[in-house]
């Protein structure tokens, strides 16, 4: 939040720019006069300087590559989605979008492989579960069973201490 001059102008999120109830539009511009002359530039949405186009070096607007060159990693996963077919076939270099498509489409067939696994696991419990079952194996008698081995193990190293 931003306040000047006793609360006349608040910057809040979502709006640019709101006056106070008890402040006219004559003064929140008065107050916002220096704030604009200050040379600060000035950023579209697309996120570059607004104003007279492209921009020298004084102005340091950056420029992203147009190419990428992969790695031996992102190589992998180009193959994988099956955008080449040999590493061979990869040129050294690619557009960053072809990059990206591939990652994402990595990203779902992962999602889709741990999907599939989670499912397979659920059916080995079941199946593993129904044979616990079979044996009449259950949490309840594996606890019993374990505190009444502890039980008999406290119960002798009482008698062995009072001997």
């Amino acid at each position: 939040m931003l306040m000047v001059a006793e609360s006349l102008l608040r910057l809040r999120p979502g709006r640019v720019l709101s006056c106070a109830p008890r402040a006219s539009r004559a003064t929140a511009r008065r107050w916002l006069a220096p704030l604009s002359s200050q040379g600060l530039p000035r950023f579209s949405s697309s996120g570059t300087p607004s104003g007279s186009g492209p921009q020298g070096p004084a102005g340091k607007v950056h420029r992203v590559p147009g190419e990428h060159k992969p790695s031996q990693f992102d190589k992998k996963i180009l193959l994988w989605t099956g955008r080449f077919k040999a590493v061979e076939d990869i040129p050294p270099r690619i557009p960053p979008e072809m990059i990206d498509a591939a990652r994402n489409k990595a990203r779902v067939k992962a999602c889709y492989i741990m999907i599939g696994l989670t499912i397979i696991a659920c059916f080995a419990v079941i199946a593993s579960a129904k044979r616990a079952v079979e044996r009449h194996e259950s949490l309840t008698s594996w606890n019993l069973a374990k505190k009444a081995k502890w039980r008999e193990e406290a119960a002798l190293a009482a008698q062995s201490k009072t001997k």
